[in-house]
């Protein structure tokens, strides 16, 4: 190495510098969440007299040209993440809180094929939860109501799969953003 080079004026580094900082960056904008006492994105307007939990997927939006950025996801995997953020966002009052009890109601394994308009074109039960067959078709609800997905842009479509963890409440956590269990 040149005694009069630094190895801070080595172009790589500076490169590799920012590649990290944009990676810190992306890491720290993906984990915001909502102010304390928001109220749930869905929830019922002061006075409706349709009760919560009502219509055909409780806590999912019913605007049929609901649009979703852009997924920046390269692999399922990286995807699974924003479409797992995607099914919170729109199930806030859904999601089970905290960790999860040691015995649930009902595990399952969901394969979902998503076109490049965030649209669903197939759900693959991998492992379902069949002592549950109710708690099979709320999720394939919740799944299909949740379109369009965030576009997979980078895959052009995109298959993924992820384990819904269902509570004897009906609440409950995909294993992708879990808080684990007691």
């Amino acid at each position: 190495m040149d005694p009069t080079r630094s190895p801070r004026s080595n172009p790589r580094s500076h490169w590799l510098l920012a590649g990290l900082m944009a990676a810190v960056t992306a890491l720290v904008s993906a984990c915001k969440s909502s102010p304390e006492g928001a109220p749930p994105p869905n929830s019922r307007p002061a006075g409706s007299d349709t009760p919560r939990g009502t219509g055909p997927v409780a806590g999912t939006a019913t605007t049929p040209d609901r649009t979703t950025a852009p997924s920046g996801a390269r692999t399922s995997r990286d995807y699974r993440k924003d479409a797992a953020g995607h099914l919170y966002s729109l199930n806030a009052e859904r999601i089970f809180k905290g960790k999860l009890p040691p015995q649930l109601y009902a595990i399952g394994v969901l394969e979902v094929d998503i076109d490049r308009t965030g649209r669903v074109t197939r759900v693959h039960w991998l492992r379902a939860p069949r002592h549950a067959p109710e708690v099979v078709a709320e999720i394939e609800r919740t799944v299909r109501a949740a379109a369009p997905f965030p576009l997979p842009a980078r895959m052009g479509k995109v298959t993924y799969t992820d384990t819904w963890l269902w509570d004897k409440s009906g609440r409950f956590q995909l294993d992708t953003l879990t808080e684990g269990q007691l």
